[in-house]
Order: structure tokens, then sequence, then C-alpha cells
């Protein structure tokens, strides 16, 4: 197994290895990349954020923008995939969906164009098996923009139990949030809620870049709710 923060794995891990799928984490990453060199990686594949820029005054951008940087510094062949928010993160919800059938959030009419893993994972995979994605950023996102009450709702759905939406205190969300993002600074948690608080009442961008790499379609919020269904139950 190959650790980012255990170099010493790393040279092992990667023997043979000609392309790789890796996530935008700043720590441990030059190590990683001198190993990468030294085994003969030609080609990563890295699992970045929409709107990544190293020059950014968003926190949650600016890093992945870093990381960005970093790799396409590195001298080995890139492809950076450019996910807006992760259907996935809606796990969040499922304890409170599981136990009282409600989500609390304060910003209930907050958008965002969510994409499913399984969409993310077509798209790398068609990156590391294909040629011609060298040196392309590729921005993915589900197709359609919902609020937190459609999401909700979409989820109900699926587990054919109503949820509700209850409004949460600020503060309170503040500190939810700073335990779900365990590790990450507190000046993310801060761009986090500002980008959440900015799309209230504001349909968020859609791409169709997943259609345009795999020949399909992205799926939709209700598909994801529907494969997640047992999540929630």
């Amino acid at each position: 197994m190959a650790d980012l923060a255990q170099p010493e794995t790393l040279g092992p891990a990667l023997g043979g290895i000609t392309k790789v799928f890796l996530y935008a984490e700043q720590r441990g990453l030059d190590g990683f990349l001198t190993h990468a060199r030294e085994a003969g990686v030609e080609h990563i594949v890295l699992l970045s954020a929409a709107g990544a820029d190293p020059n950014s005054d968003d926190a949650i951008t600016r890093l992945h923008g870093e990381a960005e940087q970093t790799v396409a510094d590195s001298g080995i062949a890139w492809t950076f995939l450019r996910p807006g928010g992760f259907a996935t993160n809606r796990l969040l919800w499922a304890d409170t969906i599981r136990a009282e059938g409600v989500v609390r959030e304060a910003f209930p009419e907050s958008q965002s164009a969510l994409i499913h893993e399984a969409d993310i994972a077509a798209v790398a995979l068609h990156a590391l098996t294909e040629a011609g994605h060298d040196g392309t950023g590729y921005t993915l996102t589900g197709p359609q923009s919902l609020t937190v009450r459609q999401q909700a709702e979409l989820i109900g759905e699926a587990i054919d139990r109503p949820v509700q939406v209850e409004l949460q205190d600020l503060d309170d969300y503040r500190r939810s949030l700073s335990l779900s993002l365990s590790g990450w600074s507190a000046e993310i948690v801060e761009a986090r809620i500002r980008r959440i608080a900015a799309l209230v009442d504001h349909p968020a961008p859609t791409t169709d870049t997943v259609r345009e790499v795999t020949g399909r379609p992205a799926r939709t919020f209700a598909d994801w709710a529907a494969d997640h269904a047992s999540d929630f139950v």
C-alpha cells in the first residue's frame, strides 16, 4: 500500500506503473512526484476541483490550483478532472434522515449540480486508457442544478419516505461542517460557507463534459439517490 505521508512506501508501489489516478493533496505531493519520475510514470490523472486556481482568494480553489501547478511543473503528462460538488457529500445527511427524516441546512435554497461518483470514475477511466487527454482540464458536473430542498425531496422519493428540510442556525452549521471536514482549516470551512451562500437562489453552472468524454450523459441526482437509497434507511 502506498501512503503519500510515508515516502518510503511509494517506490515499491510504483514499480511497473505507467499511469496514476491521484487526489490533489499537497501534503506529500512533491515526494510522490519525485518517486513517480524515478519509476517512469508517464501520465497522472489528478482529481482536482472546479475553478482550481493557485492565485484564487478562495481557499478551496487555491489549494487545488496549487496542486495542479505542482503536477504540471513535474514534467509528467497530466489530465485534470475538476468536479464541482460531489453527490456523495449528501451522505452527511444519512444519520438524521435515518433517525428523524430530517435534513438540517443553513442555506436550503442554495443550488448545486452535484456529480455522481461513477461519472467521475468513468471520465478518469477514459483519461487513463485512451490517447488524447494529456494537458486537458475537464470541469465535471451533474446535468441539473437543484436546491438543497429538491435534493432532499429526491432522496425521499428514493426511500419512499418524506424528508423534511429544517433551517439550521449558522453557528451550528459551521460547527457541523467543521466536524465533517475534520483535518481541514477554518479558512476552508469559511470558504465552503461563502460558496454555498453565494448560490442561494442562483443556479449552479453545469457542463456536458461527461457526455463529451464518455459518450453517455451524466447521471442525475435522482439516479444517485436511488443508487444510495440503502444508506438512508
